[in-house]
């Protein structure tokens, strides 16, 4: 069914777009949050940190099929339009959730068990891999002008929903079941009820409109698969750069959500459900607080909010999660955990709608998605085993501060470098205009 031609309201077009992110995210918050739960189910172990560290990566398998989703899903969006590319990756992150939440356990089906997961897994990063891209350049596109930071942070403000609905479902969850019982089968629960939101979701994305600049540029000439491929492997510096500057809000993020519940009961010693009221704080104050970063992009500059975020997570990561290890607790973990939130988001805000703006027009949400996907794969997928192994082989139970904090290095000399990159590319084209 086609979308009509009836006037949307904006409000209502962000909605609809968002919608798909949400379901994306709350599937990978739930699988990183029953971490543990999951692990027991399909990897069963003699070592309970063998078994947390199988679970974990094959969470992060699923950011390593990110890029491939970007170049070949984001080249069918650049060609085919994003209403139509939105639709194909919200089906496909459908059909992935349902396989990891019905699945039977190792004890039933053996090794087919952990291997229909791992294949779950891979045609969600497949899908994911897009839909960042795909929802920031569609809001990117029907911004006003002066409030583009403010319209594309909700991109990111949509994935805190998700975030604060898996806490919330497990939070409930957690204080009606036993962890026994959570073990057994609660875990499937907020798998099963993301399933069953599924309908709501496509019939939302089914009438989402075309963006008017998309249909305008493409009216006359609609480019074809191979021209875009080459012309994102022509502005690869581009989508190098644009993946480091993702970094820090990907090692950020999913270190203070996915990893949170493990964190809080494996190294703090907090029960499963104080660090679930953690995590749902958490997506409360980032809802909050992105757009305002967006905003403040608008007002002063993408780069100076990304820098100024950037140098204060810097600084100040390590040192509040040493300080929280030394003295932990529900309230200090709520502390350290609100400060990164809140540092995160600014940063977040400002950066989303800064990379659909250096990527070229004609490859934006492959370009966009690409950089962001290969970001992902490395520092966000992998964080929650990357700050396990870590703490495993140091014995310092900061470590994921580290983490965060090479992340801003990287970020921080990625804007640096891109500066001067787009500096001399526009004195270039200034000069070759004379």
């Amino acid at each position: 069914m086609a979308a009509d031609n009836k006037p949307q309201s904006t409000v209502f077009r962000i909605v609809q777009v968002a919608s798909g992110n949400f379901l994306e995210m709350y599937d990978f918050m739930v699988f990183g949050y029953y971490a543990t739960a999951i692990g027991k189910t399909f990897f069963p172990s003699t070592s309970d940190f063998a078994s947390l560290m199988a679970v974990l990566m094959t969470f992060g398998v699923g950011y390593m099929m990110r890029p491939l989703g970007a170049i070949v899903l984001g080249a069918y969006i650049d060609r085919h339009g994003r209403r139509k590319g939105l639709l194909l990756t919200l089906t496909f992150m459908a059909i992935g959730m349902l396989m990891v939440a019905c699945i039977p356990g190792y004890e039933t089906l053996g090794f087919f068990a952990p291997l229909i997961v791992f294949l779950g897994r891979i045609l969600q990063g497949f899908s994911a891999g897009v839909e960042l891209g795909g929802v920031s350049v569609y809001l990117a596109e029907i911004a006003p002008p002066g409030k583009k930071g403010f319209y594309v942070s909700w991109q990111s403000a949509s994935l805190q929903c998700a975030v604060i609905t898996a806490g919330l479902i497990g939070w409930v969850l957690g204080m009606n079941l036993t962890p026994e019982q959570m073990t057994a089968w609660g875990w499937r629960i907020p798998l099963l009820a993301g399933c069953l939101i599924v309908p709501i979701l496509l019939r939302l994305r089914r009438t989402l409109r075309e963006t008017e600049e998309f249909e305008a540029r493409t009216r006359h000439h609609q480019p074809k698969t191979r021209d875009l491929l080459r012309s994102v492997a022509a502005n690869w510096q581009l989508v190098l750069m644009g993946m480091l500057i993702v970094s820090l809000s990907n090692a950020a993020f999913y270190m203070i959500t996915a990893y949170t519940p493990t964190f809080g009961q494996h190294e703090l010693h907090l029960t499963s459900t104080d660090s679930l009221l953690v995590t749902l704080c958490i997506g409360v104050s980032n809802f909050v607080f992105v757009p305002i970063g967006g905003a403040l992009s608008d007002r002063f500059g993408r780069r100076p909010v990304m820098v100024i975020a950037a140098l204060i997570l810097l600084a100040t990561a390590y040192p509040v999660l040493d300080w929280l290890v030394h003295a932990p607790s529900l309230t200090n973990m709520l502390i350290a955990e609100i400060w990164l939130s809140v540092v995160y988001s600014q940063y977040n805000g400002a950066m989303i709608v800064y990379l659909t703006e250096i990527m070229p027009v004609e490859v934006r949400t492959s370009g966009f998605s690409l950089a962001y996907g290969l970001s992902q794969t490395i520092f966000g997928g992998f964080t929650p085993a990357v700050c396990t192994l870590l703490i495993h082989e140091t014995g310092n139970q900061a470590m994921p501060g580290v983490w965060i904090s090479f992340a801003a290095i990287c970020a921080l000399s990625s804007i640096t470098v891109l500066s001067l990159y787009l500096r001399r590319k526009a004195n270039l084209a200034a000069a070759a205009a004379v």
